[in-house]
């Protein structure tokens, strides 16, 4: 397989559509169900159910997918990094973020940066928001990508970038599956899975006075640090969730994501850029315009 049947693959994937997918990539269609038929017979197994109403995932496409998307991802930092290495600027970035961070704003933000900035090398680190917010205040990031609301100050400065809601994360056979819209009190009988209180304090933090809003203090089933692993559990039937509304961009079909529709109004969370309080970084001023430039662009979460 190449790079190019892995964005065929992703492309297809979301859109669930051959003809949305070939017009995305800019290709006719014929070609792209050729391509895609080659990567299956080149994998020994169907990635899609082929349907009068366009495709869907089967079970080893759904397995694929998410590690698709990195290989695509680290691709295009592997590309910067040899662009870079071609040209005279010198220097480097630090950067941590919050897995949620690859969802819509980490996959633009990098590229275009690199674009503009080739000789700076971007250093990646995946953590938590507690995590990067200390190593900032250490010095040992120069930069990061960190949920809010912040429950701890420090040193540092925030940019907001992207702001979302929580949906309701529950699993495709439940009893709730069918709705658009929930009332939080409807799950007050659910076991949660939730961010662990010492390693996303912020997430678990709102979330708790969210139910407590609603009349009750839920029965935490289980913990799970990254919302990529939140999901999965809830996909597993150990429990529901309460995860950031741009998950909901990237289907699972074994997941429902329903809006709260009370308590009202929603607790606003969201994406902000970390950085050392009143730096004067070139590098680090060069990468903070940049995330500006790139969150005006991206559309707020859909309403569910």
């Amino acid at each position: 397989m190449d790079l190019r049947q892995l964005q065929q693959f992703v492309v297809l994937a979301e859109t669930g559509n051959f003809h949305r997918a070939a017009e995305r990539l800019h290709m006719a269609q014929p070609p792209l169900s050729i391509s895609i038929r080659k990567l299956e017979a080149e994998l020994g197994t169907p990635l899609f159910v082929r349907t009068t109403r366009g495709v869907r995932l089967t079970q080893a496409g759904e397995a694929a997918l998410n590690d698709a998307r990195r290989a695509l991802f680290h691709a295009d930092q592997a590309r910067a990094a040899a662009v870079s290495a071609a040209h005279g600027e010198r220097g480097a970035l630090r950067i941590g973020f919050v897995g949620s961070a690859t969802y819509a704003l980490l996959p633009k933000l990098i590229p275009a940066f690199r674009d503009t900035h080739p000789g700076i090398e971007l250093i990646l680190h995946e953590s938590t928001s507690a995590s990067i917010l200390d190593r900032i205040e250490r010095g040992q990031l120069d930069a990061g990508l960190v949920r809010f609301p912040i429950l701890s100050s420090g040193p540092f400065s925030l940019l907001p970038l992207e702001s979302d809601t929580f949906v309701a994360a529950v699993p495709a056979d439940s009893a709730f599956a069918q709705q658009t819209g929930i009332a939080l009190k409807t799950l007050a009988n659910e076991p949660f899975i939730m961010h662990p209180s010492a390693d996303v304090p912020n997430l678990q933090a709102v979330a708790m006075l969210m139910c407590q809003q609603a009349g009750f203090v839920p029965r935490i089933a289980q913990e799970a640090v990254q919302v990529q692993t939140i999901v999965s559990l809830v996909e597993s039937g150990l429990g529901v969730a309460l995860v950031p509304g741009v998950t909901a961009r990237y289907t699972n079909r074994r997941v429902r994501f329903l809006r709260i529709t009370s308590p009202r109004p929603a607790a606003r969370i969201g994406i902000a850029l970390a950085t050392q309080q009143d730096t004067d970084d070139r590098h680090v001023q060069q990468f903070i315009a940049a995330a500006r430039q790139i969150a005006a662009q991206i559309p707020a979460p859909a309403r569910l």
